[in-house]
């Protein structure tokens, strides 16, 4: 299946799609010039809205996988007053474009990013990766996913993505040993690296990443 990867960054998302099988192509408003080395074969610099309504390009799709930004909705950003007005707010503007396709699509935001709509939420953790980094997915245009991965049976303290968080996180930028990885733009990238299976992009790419299992898990199930 060819996936269009609309605000692709560097390609954590491409790299989990094309290692279950898939062909991704990716847009972005930013060139990006690490993303074919996550194995995507395609890229522009452009506005998804745009390419959405490009009626020869998604005659070739079979899904669309969209990431906008998500500054908005952050804690930090909205550490400080005002500040989060400064930043669109796309999903909305997504959604409505990837509707008006007639394709499934999945529209991906970090768990205090815009609120989707009946959101999947995956953590690092559900598989076998030393971080609670948390993701959410919607799914739309006649996709279902199936249930995350669970717990152990008999597991208690469970948290929103609905496994425990057994170990104690370091604070973002302080990884010790014995820590749970916050992955960050100033946490050291050999840490960050390893629990994002991501090893081709730079410090601050890898900090706003999709995790490339998370999205295996997705293009299993096409």
């Amino acid at each position: 299946m060819i996936i269009l990867d609309g605000c692709c960054g560097a390609g954590g998302a491409a790299r989990g799609y094309t290692d279950a099988g898939h062909e991704v192509w990716g847009v972005d408003s930013e060139w990006q010039p690490n993303y074919l080395k996550s194995g995507a074969v395609k890229v522009w610099k452009g506005d998804v809205l745009r390419a959405l309504r490009v009626r020869s390009l998604i005659e070739q799709v079979g899904l669309i996988h969209l990431s906008p930004p998500c500054q908005r909705g952050s804690k930090m950003t909205n550490c400080r007053p005002g500040l989060a007005a400064t930043y669109p707010d796309l999903v909305a503007a997504v959604r409505e474009a990837a509707i008006e396709t007639g394709l499934p699509y999945v529209i991906e935001q970090p768990e205090h990013g815009t609120p989707l709509i009946n959101p999947t939420t995956l953590c690092g953790w559900m598989f076998g990766y030393e971080t609670y980094r948390h993701r959410c997915f919607e799914a739309g245009g006649g996709l279902v996913l199936a249930q995350p991965p669970q717990p152990p049976a008999g597991s208690t303290g469970l948290r929103s993505c609905g496994w425990p968080h057994p170990v104690a996180a370091a604070r973002a930028g302080h990884w010790e040993p014995g820590k749970f990885v916050s992955v960050a733009g100033h946490e050291r990238v050999t840490q960050t690296r390893r629990v994002m299976a991501i090893d081709w992009t730079n410090r601050e790419e890898l900090a706003e990443a999709v995790p490339p299992y998370m999205t295996r898990w997705i293009g299993e199930q096409l």
